[in-house]
């Protein structure tokens, strides 16, 4: 029975509070042998105490006596962003599961990737900004990059039948490498290899968020409180945020993009409200499958820490003579510019994801503390990318100086707004 013993980066989140579930859940199949969480020191001995790995860490170093006197137990206690990068690289660790809002997920990633360890990604940022970099370092060290946003894993679940054989392991190399300016594959090309020869389109689902069916000319009245209300998930302010916007599913066009090696014009997004089925996978012959289970988000954790086994838990399965009905719709995209800027950003690539992702953090968090409309999010995100000289096959260096221009670019906007 293969255990693994898994990190959790950003412990203290919806994603960490879900990981720890199942590990709870599985526990002869899922080890947490250390947490990091970036301030909340009562919440994070909290969890050590419950799960009592042997190394913690905190990233806010002011907290740390909080935490030491919280912790009802004696682990490895680790601090401030060495600590979160030491942790993503432990020796006894076989997976680090990347669950930090926004781009302090990136630099422990890349460092658990050269360490060998496998990474389940639940961070979409980290392959916005810097997917060619992350697949590639992936590709060297032959190490698996797993998807565990909902979508993603869907899509993943949907092509993982496809293993390579003789006589398609060529036509998928020669697919993958096609699509990228690199000859990186997705998941380690030597040790798994996804064949996406075959596939016409991805189709990612979006519930729509709080406002599918708002008519635009009330968008600017929309507050913070309205927008934090998901009809479907429970996560994170700034993630919900994104959801109501649409940015969220375009970040997640990007990280498509990266992950399963296709074209930009092959991933598509539906309006799904129901968000039972989490992502489909159509092929060139008119075929398409899809993955179907309730919104919970530990059912793509577990498969990502368990793949390629399916173990049972105590979630509950479908029961579909309560199932209704399933709808799908187009997306509002004049209404909802995101989807199209994230489209522009991902197929022209370089610095310019980085850049809309950078752009789009600041517009939301101005909105959250009521400092621009919701309408705003989208033209600061906008006028910041229309500013942008990208650069094209950037180092991390470059991608983080992107990173950074774009932020004060967009706390430019927001002056501009506030006058």
């Amino acid at each position: 029975m293969n255990r693994k013993r898994v990190v959790i980066l950003g412990a203290t989140g919806s994603i960490g509070e879900s990981a720890l579930k199942v590990a709870r859940d599985i526990p002869e199949r899922m080890e947490i042998v250390g947490l990091a969480a970036k301030s909340n020191a009562q919440k994070l001995a909290a969890a050590a105490n419950d799960v009592r790995p042997e190394s913690v860490c905190l990233v806010d170093e002011t907290q740390i006596d909080v935490l030491r006197k919280a912790l009802d137990y004696k682990p490895r206690i680790l601090s401030g962003e060495a600590g979160l990068l030491e942790i993503a690289c432990l020796t006894n660790v076989d997976m680090v599961l990347v669950a930090i809002v926004g781009t302090g997920g990136l630099r422990p990633a890349l460092r658990a990737i050269k360490a060998g360890k496998d990474l389940a990604v639940a961070s979409k940022e980290i392959l916005v900004m810097a997917g060619e970099i992350v697949m590639r370092e992936a590709r060297d060290k032959s190490v698996h990059v797993l998807p565990v946003d909902s979508e993603h894993n869907a899509i993943f679940q949907c092509l993982e039948g496809k293993r390579p054989t003789p006589i398609n392991r060529e036509r998928a190399l020669n697919a993958q490498r096609s699509t990228s300016n690199t000859e990186s594959s997705t998941l380690g090309i030597e040790r798994w290899m996804l064949d996406v020869s075959d596939v016409r389109r991805i189709i990612l689902t979006a519930s729509g968020g709080p406002f599918r069916e708002t008519p635009r000319k009330e968008f600017d009245s929309i507050t913070p409180e309205q927008a934090l209300r998901h009809p479907t998930w429970n996560m994170g302010p700034k993630i919900t945020i994104d959801s109501a916007t649409l940015f969220n599913k375009g970040l997640e066009m990007i990280e498509a993009h990266w992950l399963f090696g296709v074209e930009m014009k092959r991933v598509e997004v539906v309006i799904h409200p129901q968000s039972i089925v989490h992502s489909m996978v159509e092929f060139t012959d008119g075929s398409t499958l899809a993955q179907l289970s309730y919104s919970n988000m530990c059912f793509p954790i577990q498969y990502a820490v368990t793949w390629p086994d399916r173990v049972p838990n105590s979630l509950p399965p479908l029961d579909f003579s309560k199932l209704s009905k399933l709808e799908f719709y187009t997306p509002r995209y004049d209404d909802f510019p995101a989807l199209n800027l994230a489209r522009r950003a991902g197929e022209i690539g370089g610095t310019l994801p980085a850049v809309m992702n950078a752009a789009n953090e600041i517009a939301v968090a101005a909105f959250l503390d009521r400092k621009v409309r919701f309408q705003e999010i989208w033209r600061i995100v906008e006028q910041v990318m229309n500013e942008h000289t990208p650069v094209a096959n950037p180092d991390l260096d470059a991608i983080l100086g992107a990173d950074q221009w774009a932020r004060a670019q967009a706390q430019g906007c927001l002056q501009l707004v506030k006058g």
